[in-house]
């Protein structure tokens, strides 16, 4: 018998907790995602202190629980990068050795000329730069050319924006499932991404239309495996396009964080044995990259607060397991990922709570646990299902 019915995975995208030992040679020295926020804006998070956040490592302004509610260690990424793609490959038992492409400057005419010519248009910007900025920069020439933004960053990513009067969302998607069927062999990169915008000059603001085209993961994942063996996997948000489709049985669209919650709880409302896999993308894309670490604090605090929401709807037989992917310390140089663990907090009703899962040597151990749950085996992780019970 399962000892849960059902896995609740919610990735609180680029929220790390520390720097790795190797995150120097990633231009990482000193990050610390939560770390920086607490001991920046002081935000109140009670419910997460609750859970045990306080009690993975010291923490300013967020002293540990004597017994908190939950369980809780941290977990290392084990694979070569510090990406979206990478980082929910390997929670789901996919350890990347190979790192994808990036383009620091911009994409080279072998791309480029066959791109412009499968679309039948030119292209502005070509260069790494932060989504807003890129739009302030090039919006008002994109109005009066019609040609699409492509733009990169330190990810490995090929993203075009384009403002939704000028290039309508279809006609944009299809020019990035171009992109995303040109770039392949040395060339594939992780994600092909649509950045749709609207508003007049001086005034662009990027909408909820995103649409990512990601590779296919190289192998059978955790969600895979569930999927074949007969369970259910609700995807929430953008983890459908990071698996490319592949081992949903159900893909719930999410603007935000807030829309986030609110499918996930309906999926545990009415969803079958099996798992619900929630990404939670502000923290990432809003106050992350754009380095605003007041924002950052305020979208912790909102999501602390609907931490009571999502335990009244746990079942006795479900568990709820909160992480990262990598970090995005808003506190940083530049506008890119950082090299850092990521946190892990388990609770159901039914667990003693306190448990002290320690570091974790990859991210593959929370997909590990979720497959021991129901049977199955991945090909990296250490479960620590056993240690909860």
């Amino acid at each position: 018998m399962h000892r849960f019915r059902r896995f609740v995975l919610i990735v609180l995208d680029s929220v790390g907790i520390g720097e790795m030992p190797d995150a120097a040679a990633w231009g990482d020295s000193g990050a610390d995602t939560i770390g920086h926020v607490l001991a920046a804006e002081k935000p109140p998070l009670p419910n997460l202190r609750r859970l045990g956040l306080g009690n993975i490592r010291p923490l300013p302004n967020l002293p540990p629980r004597s017994a908190p509610e939950g369980s809780f260690g941290k977990a290392a990424i084990r694979s070569n990068g510090k990406d979206t793609t990478v980082g929910h490959w390997e929670l789901a038992g996919l350890v990347t050795s190979t790192p994808f492409p990036t383009y620091p400057n911009g994409f080279p005419a072998r791309i480029l000329d066959r791109f412009t010519a499968a679309i039948g248009r030119g292209v502005l910007g070509n260069k790494a730069a932060s989504g807003t900025e890129i739009i302030k920069e090039l919006g008002e020439e994109h109005l009066r050319t019609g040609k699409p933004i492509v733009y990169t960053s330190a990810d490995s990513v090929f993203q075009v924006a384009a403002h939704e009067e000028v290039i309508p969302l279809e006609e944009l998607y299809r020019v990035c499932t171009i992109a995303r069927e040109l770039l392949d062999g040395p060339d594939r990169v992780g994600r092909v991404i649509a950045r749709p915008f609207t508003g007049a000059g001086g005034a662009f603001r990027r909408t909820t239309n995103r649409k990512d085209f990601a590779v296919l993961p190289p192998a059978p994942t955790l969600l895979d495996m569930l999927q074949e063996a007969h369970l259910t996997v609700v995807a929430v948000g953008k983890i459908s396009a990071i698996f490319a489709g592949r081992g949903i049985t159900e893909d719930l669209h999410a603007g935000d964080n807030h829309e986030a919650v609110d499918q996930t709880i309906r999926a545990l409302q009415k969803s079958q044995e099996g798992l619900i896999f929630t990404n939670l993308v502000d923290f990432d894309m809003l106050w992350g990259h754009r380095r605003d670490a007041r924002g950052y604090a305020l979208g912790l605090e909102e999501f602390d607060r609907r931490i009571p929401d999502l335990s009244r709807t746990l079942g006795e037989d479900d568990c709820l397991v909160l992480c990262a992917d990598h970090g995005c310390d808003p506190t940083a140089h530049g506008t890119d990922h950082t090299r850092e663990y990521v946190p892990i907090l388990i609770y159901n009703r039914g667990l003693k709570g306190g448990v002290d899962i320690g570091t974790r040597a990859t991210m593959a151990d929370i997909g590990q646990t979720i497959a021991d749950n129901f049977g199955l085996t991945l090909p990296n992780g250490t479960s620590f299902l056993r240690e909860l019970v």
